[in-house]
């Protein structure tokens, strides 16, 4: 993660205690990786900021759960005139969303609770994805939320490589491939000009 001011850092450790409060009822994430909760999740989270570098716009995280990576990323981006809007469609888990835009005091965050699927298209400069579904799954949802220059960040493991190629085969996009700062058998990908095959 890059360096980080004193009060982004204690808006994340905030973050952190919220999760670990939180996890036993609903289970944000799995509760054997609670140990590893800043290097496994939040650090995981905070590289596609880092990679995305935005200056300014609108960002939108698919399938948020319990904020990773939306809430990392409007906490990192909160004196940058970025909206970032977080969509689950599980209530409680969208109860501690809006629980953490509260304590953590991000006026920057939206949280829709609703189905990716019933979402209006909309144009996004960032479209945000972690542990969700596979790409060719993805991409759907992603081409109806990016604006034509926006790229999509998803944060994928170690079938990425057969998930992409499964893709392909219905669509075309511009891909570039970052190794994960976190895990060895991960990536970072960057997505753009996605569209489907006629």
């Amino acid at each position: 993660m890059s360096d980080v001011s004193r009060e982004t850092a204690a808006r994340l450790d905030c973050y952190a205690a919220l999760l670990r409060k939180w996890n036993p009822a609903i289970n944000l994430v799995a509760p054997a990786t609670l140990v590893e909760l800043g290097h496994r999740h939040i650090a995981d989270s905070a590289q596609i900021y880092d990679l995305a570098q935005p200056q300014q716009g609108n960002w939108i995280d698919l399938g948020s759960g319990g904020g990773l990576p939306g809430v990392v990323v409007a906490i990192l981006a909160h004196a940058q005139p970025l909206t970032v809007t977080l969509v689950e469609s599980d209530r409680r888990k969208a109860a501690f969303l809006t629980t953490a835009r509260r304590e953590l005091d991000l006026s920057n965050l939206h949280i829709r609770c609703q189905r990716i699927e019933t979402i209006p298209d909309a144009a996004h400069d960032f479209v945000s994805a972690r542990a969700l579904a596979s790409v060719k799954n993805l991409l759907p949802n992603l081409a109806r939320q990016l604006a034509s220059q926006g790229e999509a960040w998803l944060l994928k493991g170690r079938s990425w490589r057969g998930e992409v190629e499964l893709a392909r085969q219905d669509w075309s996009f511009d891909m570039e491939v970052f190794p994960s700062a976190t895990d060895p058998e991960s990536v970072v990908l960057k997505l753009r000009n996605i569209e489907r095959h006629v």
